[in-house]
């Protein structure tokens, strides 16, 4: 069985945890809640980080590395302090523009589970960290025009950590949050996003 299989069943069952824990405890401070959001990402790393990322052998090009992030994620809230969130994300392309203009796409996708720190500032504003693992993959597309270049796919599990504020409107929630998706010492995206959901 492979790491990735045993992380999916991980996460089926720990979904079916708090579906489970959300019926038979219904109460103010508890609760299940899903929701889906969307945003933008920007790569912290630099030409030269992403040369060894995807090993392109030190190929010319530029980034292009704005794209929109698209996230759903299902969590369960313990306290009013604590919650768990299950989550999926498709964090766009990054382009690489090279010679002649030949472009090169690393679309990125993640889906892992993260425990949520929260702080209720009022009935209806919290402020929340969070930290968790993400599976993550990444898929190249072209080859800056060479045809003889092989650049290579990567993928792993690897932190995911952020920041955010949500307003809550029983049963509505709104949040915007920032996340660092902290992939590889040369690959890192940040992702700024606003999101909607609902507390069951």
């Amino acid at each position: 069985m492979t790491v990735r299989t045993l992380f999916v069943a991980s996460l089926a069952s720990t979904s079916l945890l708090f579906v489970a824990s959300a019926f038979a405890n219904p109460n103010d401070d508890q609760g299940l809640y899903i929701g889906v959001g969307t945003g933008f990402s920007s790569l912290e790393n630099d030409r030269e980080d992403v040369d060894s990322f995807i090993e392109s052998g030190g190929r010319n090009f530029e980034l292009d590395d704005d794209d929109n992030v698209w996230k759903g994620f299902a969590g369960y809230q313990f306290t009013p302090f604590i919650a768990a969130e299950a989550f999926y994300a498709d964090l766009g392309r990054t382009r690489l523009e090279g010679n002649n203009v030949a472009n090169t796409d690393l679309e990125t996708d993640a889906y892992g589970a993260s425990l949520v720190g929260q702080l209720p500032i009022t009935s209806w504003f919290t402020a929340f960290a969070k930290a968790g693992l993400a599976q993550w993959e990444t898929d190249v597309d072209g080859n800056l025009g060479d045809a003889s270049l092989d650049l290579q796919d990567n993928d792993g599990t690897d932190p995911v950590y952020g920041v955010g504020a949500q307003f809550n409107f029983d049963p509505l929630l709104i949040r915007t949050e920032y996340e660092r998706y902290d992939f590889d010492s040369d690959y890192k995206i940040d992702t700024f996003t606003a999101s909607v959901g609902w507390v069951f």
